[in-house]
């Protein structure tokens, strides 16, 4: 049965339900970036209790994505999508007022497990609707995620900034993502990629190996999150306040190339897109490192969210068509690990920085790129 049959709606409808998915679930991680100022602030936390409990957010996801994976298989995407949107909307709301940090941390952490949740049962439905379409959406998909936190982001800052209480602004934003979860739910998959009576496999190598791969793009993009103001400030003595407009940057030219990435992987193929965005990324490092005059350094940037905008979705695609391992379990798995890239990301260039030097750990990061360009072809084949 195709994935259009199984939910017995017009094309349009189900694809647009589909979409919506990434949608919220880039929404839901764009609404909790604001409140951290907020929360530290309630709970009176120095830097170090607010990286202990910015870690609770990772852990969550991490202990919940297998247990998604295999609920998927079993349960379908529809029911695990609907459990990891009702997470999301009931505990945003608590991000936003609580004030004890054990509490927060609970929070946190169940936070990112319905995230992580949704997050496997997004990338498995859209594994699901690009092999019954018969062409690559996957970066499409991906590009409503990143255009998912962009607004959302935006949206809470503007709420914000007019004067809404944290609660008021969130409370609009789960509004949204209620409103959009209750609407397409109907039209999800009810089912999963892979036979519910099928045994567990073990992780394959090539799985394990994309696994990999991902924590390598994962840890770029935490880099540009939590190292590029800092940087900025410090190599060029750009003022904090503007600083962050080169993760902007960067965000913006990651969504543009998922929104591109479908049209290129058809005409380029994985192994290109792959060869070509690794070698972006690499090129953006330097330029962005090395180079003084602003225009230069953020032209940097926007190659690394240009090449690094196609990465994850490829992949998600490469362990579906697999066969080996349930294509379920094996998204779980390299979303899992790639997490761990966001996760422990942060804290490994910090070590290297006071080690070496923040600029050539953020070099060192960039070359590790190298690994996508040497193994796209062995990665992408079949």
């Amino acid at each position: 049965m195709s994935v259009a049959q199984s939910v017995r709606a017009p094309v349009f409808v189900h694809l647009w339900s589909y979409r919506l998915t990434f949608l919220l679930s880039g929404m839901s991680l764009g609404a909790w970036a604001p409140l951290v100022p907020f929360a530290r602030d309630r709970a009176g936390l120095e830097e170090a209790q607010l990286g202990l409990l910015l870690l609770c957010f990772g852990l969550g996801s991490m202990l919940a994505m297998p247990l998604a994976g295999m609920l998927t298989t079993r349960k379908g995407c529809r029911f695990v999508s609907l459990i990891g949107g009702a997470l999301i909307c009931c505990m945003l709301p608590l991000l936003a007022t609580l004030s004890s940090l054990p509490a927060l941390a609970v929070a946190l952490a169940v936070f990112g497990a319905g995230l992580g949740s949704i997050d496997v049962a997004m990338n498995v439905q859209g594994l699901m609707v690009e092999r019954d379409h018969g062409r690559p959406m996957m970066s499409g998909f991906h590009g409503l995620f990143s255009l998912g936190g962009i607004s959302s982001a935006l949206l809470m800052t503007w709420l914000l900034w007019l004067g809404a209480s944290p609660l008021l602004a969130v409370a609009v934003v789960v509004a949204l993502i209620a409103g959009m979860l209750l609407w397409h739910a109907r039209y999800l998959v009810p089912h999963g990629a892979d036979d519910p009576s099928a045994p567990f496999a073990r992780p394959t190598t090539k799985v394990v190996i994309v696994g990999v791969l991902c924590f390598i793009a994962l840890l770029v993009e935490g880099a540009m999150l939590d190292w590029s103001a800092v940087f900025l400030n410090r190599m060029h003595q750009i003022d904090l306040s503007v600083a962050g407009g080169a993760y902007a940057v960067f965000s913006l030219t990651m969504a543009a190339g998922r929104f591109s990435g479908d049209w290129l992987r058809d005409r380029l193929g994985a192994v290109n897109l792959l060869i070509g965005g690794g070698l972006l990324v690499m090129v953006g490092f330097a330029m962005a490192i090395l180079l003084e005059p602003w225009p230069l350094f953020l032209l940097g940037f926007a190659l690394i969210g240009l090449g690094l905008s196609n990465t994850f979705p490829v992949y998600c695609s490469v362990v579906g068509a697999q066969t080996k391992m349930p294509a379920g379990l094996a998204i779980a798995v390299i979303t899992g690990i790639g997490y761990c890239g966001i996760l422990l990301g942060p804290a490994l260039i910090g070590f290297a920085a006071h080690v070496i030097g923040l600029r050539e750990a953020l070099l060192c990061v960039g070359t590790l790129m190298l690994a996508q360009v040497l193994t796209a072809r062995r990665m992408a084949r079949g």
